[in-house]
């Protein structure tokens, strides 16, 4: 599995998928466009400051509300490589593996990264590092049936390449 590298978005307790891309914009299923408006309603400028390869760190029940899978679609359509909690709403945790969008619980990685720190992870290990700090992690790492699937960018692809 891949490792990712990116620059800290950081968000407290509770961020709802109506935070995490609002109800206005559920009509629509182009990822694309569900990125444009990503995070809007808590950091209006996400969108336009987001790169690829960027990453999430929240504190608890990140991704808590709806069980739509508009929320980590619109997160990965971003460039977001993973997102970071303290924890994870169970639904928001199943469809962010089933679109291939790595998350990790850590709660002492959470409570230490900032906003702006370039933070560093080794999916296989569930090493965390802040490069800024020089402190590293250790998160839950993925067994490898959710490495697979995350390699293979979602639950669909992964059944679809199995045949």
């Amino acid at each position: 599995m891949k490792a990712a590298k990116g620059t800290v978005f950081r968000y407290g307790d509770n961020v709802d998928t109506d935070v995490i891309i609002p109800a206005r914009y559920l009509n629509s299923t182009d990822a694309g466009e569900l990125a444009a408006h990503c995070m809007e309603d808590i950091d209006k400028d996400f969108a336009k400051k987001v790169k690829a390869g960027d990453i999430i760190v929240a504190d608890k029940n990140f991704g808590c509300g709806s069980s739509r899978e508009h929320a980590p679609i619109a997160i990965k359509a971003s460039g977001v490589s993973c997102v970071i909690a303290r924890s994870f709403a169970r639904i928001f945790y199943r469809n962010s593996i089933n679109i291939g969008l790595p998350i990790i619980e850590c709660e002492e990685a959470a409570d230490a990264i900032k906003a702006g720190d370039v933070v560093s992870i080794d999916f296989d290990s569930g090493i965390i590092t802040d490069e800024t700090t020089g402190k590293s992690f250790q998160g839950q790492a993925f067994p490898p049936f959710m490495q697979k699937i995350i390699d293979s960018e979602g639950l669909i692809n992964y059944i679809n390449a199995k045949d």
